[in-house]
């Protein structure tokens, strides 16, 4: 990691910033930075209403510029269920969709504090739930199989909607990507990861942020308990998609995410998890690119197309099983 990026991380992990009083402040940044983006690229927003008519839910799809699946992929972004949106994801989305060459359907969920838990877990789950009822009847967007992705709170999110349409005895998604994941519910001193002491502070996302992100995404502290809040806290980790986690070196949130993946694996599921090694926990949808971010997309494309299993490749991709 080199001096420039050091320097910039330790000014975003300063512990003066407290996400409860700066989060509209820094929505306000990130939409400018968002920018526009050339028409050159295909996509569509959608009117999609929640179904007790309260609000809508945006949504955007993005077309890749050559389609070689019909696998529709869901994106959940991150932002600690507080900062960001369709806009500030659509460079990324944009890239989701060329490199993997599917058709990707953002979701822009309700945000927190305004909107707490289960309000974007409700809407990811609303969405989630008709897409997969609907594939079969409407074939929808030329689609026959969905995959879940997300990012960190957006990881969150997607695990816990497949454990709830498991729950509920409902079709869940054929696969599911998590990137650095949230997974359980506190990330102070009393954290039992290793990895939230390690990398509490330096490196962007700090066990200070997570814990504010928190509180402001389920004020409850034993509300936060629940399954859909802390994934790995459910009693049953059966029958849930084919799983790839992503996993940061210098992230709090690494050692989670591993034991999240173990316990779904301990559960008879089909689950590979990668950590990049080097790398901090925004680096695939942060604002630099570099070849480990290239190396990401390309492991998240021979998942989807089941090129992963008994692999030892991935040393070529700067990463390391776990």
């Amino acid at each position: 990691m080199n001096i420039i990026m050091r320097f910039a991380l330790k000014i975003l992990s300063s512990p003066k910033i407290n996400m409860r009083e700066w989060y509209k402040r820094i929505r306000r940044v990130q939409d400018i930075f968002a920018g526009r983006v050339e028409n050159k690229y295909e996509f569509l927003d959608w009117r999609y209403y929640a179904k007790d008519g309260t609000h809508k839910i945006p949504i955007r799809i993005f077309q890749p510029d050559k389609k070689s699946s019909d696998e529709l992929l869901v994106f959940i972004h991150g932002g600690g269920w507080v900062l960001g949106n369709v806009d500030t994801y659509t460079k990324n989305c944009i890239k989701l969709a060329n490199r993997t060459g599917r058709i990707v359907l953002a979701v822009d969920y309700s945000k927190a504090p305004e909107y707490p838990f289960p309000a974007g877990f409700n809407d990811v789950y609303q969405v989630t739930n008709d897409l997969m009822t609907g594939l079969k009847t409407k074939d929808l967007l030329g689609a026959k199989e969905l995959v879940l992705i997300g990012n960190s709170a957006g990881a969150n999110l997607v695990a816990a909607v497949s454990l709830r349409l498991r729950d509920e005895g409902k079709e869940i998604p054929k696969k599911q990507i998590l990137i650095n994941p949230v997974t359980y519910w506190v990330h102070d001193e009393s954290s039992p990861f290793k990895s939230v002491h390690e990398n509490a502070t330096g490196y962007g996302l700090t066990a200070k942020k997570m814990q504010e992100y928190m509180a402001m995404y389920e004020p409850d502290v034993e509300e936060r308990k629940s399954p859909y809040v802390a994934p790995v806290m459910a009693d049953n980790f059966s029958d849930q998609p084919e799983t790839l986690i992503l996993v940061s070196e210098f992230d709090p949130l690494r050692d989670e995410g591993v034991m999240y993946g173990h316990l779904l694996q301990e559960a008879g599921n089909s689950v590979e998890i990668f950590e990049a090694t080097n790398t901090v926990h925004d680096y695939i949808f942060g604002p630099l690119s570099n070849q480990i971010v290239e190396d990401s997309y390309e492991l998240m494309k021979r998942f989807l197309e089941n090129r992963l299993k008994g692999s030892e490749e991935y040393d070529e991709v700067g990463s390391k099983k776990s």
